[in-house]
């Protein structure tokens, strides 16, 4: 860091600050040149040694910009906690200010002594309790989170309780691989999430909030029904509007697609689009067309199979004729080709309802072939 290029007032100024504040409190950017752009530390109140007692919390961002410190800085506060909006703007306000009364003259310490003085006044959290929803009043217990949220004694024990309750039953759901496996329960905030570390059984004895002992049972009053009548008739109305997500009837949706440009779907390929309301008189006729020709080849088929069938018919009928004039020829073959005669004169009754000669069965057989050769394919 070269020092010629530093005003001596921000070296001397830093240095101060570094011998104040210890190492983590304080953290300071530098640009390439190693000139300080900001100063960033965090401000807790005056609480002495006792750092329990410290509810409320401020992170001080000071841009040092360049001719600090006759130029003013420019002061921004993070992460508030604890801190309601109106003490927030009040601290902003009095830092601006005093920003313009030290012009020329280091204001870093200065401005942390004033955030500091903020901060022992406000030293009591503000707001609401995150579980509850009720305010902090004189006489309830409430306990500070590592992250410095606030909330009931008595509603952070009903909290962490519920959640280890909730992560038991799920965990019993697992496979007992899984269980094994699984990590012990950490209670986090129900604010920022993070994790917390708190005695729930010192939780569990502190007394309720004053104001939910206080609060009055649940009743419908006109008021209330009143709102509830407004909240239907908006609910109403949003619905037919399609405002309302219905997830059962956004289940047995069917997604319809519509070509806008022709042209450039044709120029550029694109997967078949599924069933649509713009295609379906074209995949109508197309499947139409289809059953046509499928239609026609299996009558092709059937006629062909019967062609096929009559003329083995004919053929068996040849070689029956055959040998029955074999059998009047060697009368002492007649009891060897017994079987293979009934057997032929069974096959010629098949096709005219048996008992007739082979002519006559062969005659059928020609007019079942002149049938089929003269349907329509």
């Amino acid at each position: 860091m070269s020092s010629e290029t530093i005003d001596e007032r921000v070296t001397d100024e830093i240095e101060a600050l570094g011998a104040i504040l210890l190492d983590n409190e304080m953290t300071i950017k530098e640009n390439e040149r190693g000139i300080p752009e900001y100063i960033e530390t965090v401000v807790f109140p005056s609480t002495g040694e006792d750092s329990q007692s410290q509810y409320v919390c401020v992170t001080l961002v000071v841009h040092l910009p360049t001719g600090y410190p006759d130029i003013s800085p420019l002061v921004h506060l993070k992460n508030p906690r604890g801190l309601d909006e109106n003490t927030v703007k009040l601290i902003q306000t009095e830092t601006d200010a005093k920003c313009r009364d030290f012009l020329g003259q280091p204001v870093m310490f200065e401005l942390i002594e004033l955030v500091r003085e903020h901060l022992t006044r406000s030293n009591l959290p503000t707001g609401q309790c995150a579980v509850c929803l009720y305010g902090f009043q004189d006489g309830d217990e409430f306990t500070k989170t590592e992250c410095y949220h606030h909330f009931h004694s008595h509603c952070l024990a009903a909290h962490v309780v519920a959640a280890e309750r909730y992560y038991i039953e799920e965990l019993e759901k697992l496979p007992q691989w899984q269980q094994d496996s699984a990590k012990q329960f950490q209670a986090i905030c129900p604010v920022c999430r993070e994790s917390i570390h708190c005695d729930v059984e010192n939780l569990c004895l502190a007394p309720p909030p004053i104001d939910v002992e206080a609060a009055t049972d649940f009743c419908v009053t006109a008021e209330l029904r009143e709102l509830q009548r407004r909240m239907s008739t908006l609910f109403t109305h949003q619905q037919q509007r399609g405002g309302i997500i219905d997830p059962e009837a956004e289940g047995i949706k069917m997604l319809l697609r519509t070509d806008e440009n022709p042209r450039v779907e044709a120029e550029s390929p694109s997967p078949p689009a599924g069933p649509s309301l713009t295609n379906f008189p074209t995949q109508s006729t197309a499947n139409m067309r289809t059953t046509t020709t499928q239609q026609h080849c299996q009558q092709f088929t059937d006629q062909k199979s019967i062609k096929h069938q009559n003329s083995s018919d004919l053929e068996n009928d040849k070689q029956n004729d055959l040998r029955q004039s074999q059998n009047h020829r060697h009368p002492h073959h007649s009891h060897h080709h017994h079987y293979h005669h009934y057997h032929g004169k069974r096959n010629r009754g098949r096709g005219g309802g048996g008992g007739g000669g082979g002519s006559s069965g062969h005659r059928r057989n020609n007019d079942r072939f002149k049938q089929s050769e003269t349907a329509p394919r």
